[in-house]
C-alpha cells in the first residue's frame, strides 16, 4: 500500500500546475484582521475567490458540498479517468474513495498553490464514524501537504478521538460541524484542535423555518458565547484552539462578529460585505445579543446553542482526563454523565427522516424527542449536516464510478 501512496501523490503532484495570485492589500480586510479575526474563503471555486481574494485573506475551505459543486462541473472528468489505471488492483468501492481522495487534494493544492495560504480539507464522510480511517486519511492528507493543509474531521463520537490522534501526532485539526458551546467545549478539551465551528447560519435558518424565532440573533449569540470559552481554556492550557464563526450568511455579521478568531466568508457574503460596509470593524466578542424565540419554542431547548451546565463540563472533564478508545465508550459516558442528548441513537427510520430534510431539519419531526431530552436542535443540526454531506459525498462517489466503471 506504501507504494500505491507514492503513485497516487506523484500523480497528483505531477497534474499541479495552477499559477499563484498575488493577493492585493485592502484596508477594508486589514480592518477586520486588526480587530482580531483571520479571514478564510468558504469555496472551492477558484474564479470565485480569485475575484475575492486579498493579502489580507490567510486560508479557504472546502468541504463535501462544495468539492462536489466543483466535480460536477466536469472538470476532474480526464483527471479521473487516468487516475482508474494508478488504483486498478483495488476493489471497486475502495477505488472510488481513493480517487475521491485524490479529488480533494488535488483541488485543495490548486486552491493553496494559486492563493498562497492553507485550505482545509475535508474526509469522505464514510470515515465519520470510523477513528482507523480517519487516522488513516487524515495522516495521508498531511503527508500530500504538511505545510498547507489543515485536516477537516467531523463532530462525531468518534471524530472526536480520531481528531485527537491526528493533534497528538503533530497533525493540524479543523474539527467541523458544531452548532453550540457545549459541543465545543468537548472539542476543546477532548480533540484539542486548531479550529472548531460554529455553524451560525444554519441555527437561524432552523429558527426561522420552522417558525421558533426570526432567525436573528441565534447564532450570534452561540458564536460569541463559544467563543468566550474556547478563549478561557486555550488561555489556560498548553495548546490553542482557534473558534471559526462558519459561512456567514449575510454581510452584517462582519460587523456583529468581529473578533472572533475567524470567518469562514462564501464570496457573494464577502462582495456584499465589501460594498455595503464602511470597514471600521472593532471587537464584538463580549456582546450579549439577543436571540428572536417565539412562544411556539417554549419546549425546543433552543438555551442548549449556548447555554452550557455543569453536567456537560463535567462530561468534558472527564473525557479530557482519560481519552475513550472507541465510540461506543465515549456515548456511554456521556449517557451517565446526564448528557445523552449530546450522542443519541437514532433508528433507521430516523436516519431517514434526516436524510429527507436536509440541512434544517422540520422541528415537528423531533418536538416530542426534544421535550423529552433524547435529542437537541445542536445534536439535530450536526447529525442532518452530516447528512447532507453524505449525500453530496454520494454525488461525487456517483459521478467518479460513472467514468472508471
Amino acid at each position: 500500500m506504501a507504494d500505491l501512496n507514492t503513485r497516487i501523490s506523484d500523480y497528483i503532484w505531477k497534474n499541479l500546475s495552477e499559477r499563484h495570485l498575488n493577493g492585493k492589500k485592502d484596508t477594508f480586510w486589514q480592518s477586520l484582521r486588526n480587530a482580531g479575526t483571520e479571514i478564510w474563503l468558504d469555496t472551492g471555486d477558484i474564479d470565485e475567490a480569485e475575484a475575492n481574494w486579498s493579502s489580507e485573506m490567510s486560508a479557504l475551505t472546502t468541504n463535501n458540498t462544495l468539492l462536489n459543486n466543483e466535480i460536477q462541473k466536469g472538470i476532474y472528468d480526464v483527471f479521473i479517468s487516468e487516475a482508474k489505471h494508478i488504483v486498478a488492483q483495488l476493489p471497486l468501492e475502495e477505488r472510488v474513495k481513493e480517487i475521491a481522495f485524490m479529488l480533494n487534494s488535488m483541488h485543495g493544492l490548486r486552491l493553496a498553490a494559486k492563493f498562497g495560504g492553507d485550505v482545509s480539507v475535508e474526509l469522505h464522510t464514510d470515515t465519520a464514524h470510523d477513528i482507523k480511517a480517519i487516522e488513516y486519511y487524515g495522516k495521508r492528507y498531511h503527508e500530500i501537504s504538511p505545510d498547507r493543509f489543515i485536516i477537516k474531521v467531523p463532530y462525531t463520537a468518534e471524530g472526536l478521538i480520531g481528531a485527537r490522534r491526528l493533534k497528538d501526532t503533530g497533525i493540524r485539526v479543523n474539527v467541523t460541524l458544531e452548532f453550540s458551546a457545549r459541543q465545543n467545549i468537548l472539542v476543546t478539551r477532548i480533540s484539542r484542535p486548531d479550529y472548531q465551528n460554529v455553524f451560525l447560519g444554519r441555527i437561524g435558518a432552523f429558527m426561522m423555518d420552522n417558525k421558533l424565532g426570526d432567525g436573528s440573533g441565534a447564532g450570534e449569540k452561540t458564536v460569541i458565547a463559544t467563543q468566550n470559552w474556547v478563549t478561557g481554556f486555550s488561555a489556560r492550557n498548553p495548546w490553542q484552539s482557534k473558534l471559526i464563526a462558519a459561512s456567514l450568511r449575510n454581510y452584517q455579521q462582519l460587523e456583529l462578529l468581529a473578533g472572533t478568531d475567524v470567518f469562514t466568508i462564501p464570496p457573494k457574503v464577502a462582495a456584499a460585505g465589501r460594498k455595503s460596509l464602511k470597514g471600521k470593524f472593532s471587537s464584538r466578542t463580549h456582546e450579549n445579543y439577543d436571540a428572536s424565540i417565539y412562544p411556539s419554542a417554549k419546549d425546543a431547548k433552543i438555551e442548549k446553542f449556548w447555554e452550557v451546565n455543569d453536567s456537560v463540563l463535567s462530561l468534558a472533564d472527564r473525557l479530557a482526563g482519560k481519552v475513550p478508545q472507541s465510540g461506543t465508550e465515549l456515548v456511554r459516558i456521556a449517557q451517565d454523565e446526564g448528557c445523552s442528548d449530546m450522542f443519541p441513537v437514532l433508528s433507521r427510520e430516523e436516519k431517514k427522516t434526516l436524510m429527507e430534510d436536509g440541512k434544517v431539519p422540520v422541528y415537528s419531526k423531533w418536538a416530542q424527542k426534544i421535550k423529552e431530552g433524547k435529542i437537541a436542535p445542536d445534536t439535530l443540526l450536526n447529525l442532518a449536516g452530516l447528512a447532507s454531506f453524505a449525500a453530496d459525498q454520494a454525488q461525487l462517489d456517483q459521478r467518479i464510478l460513472s467514468i472508471i466503471s
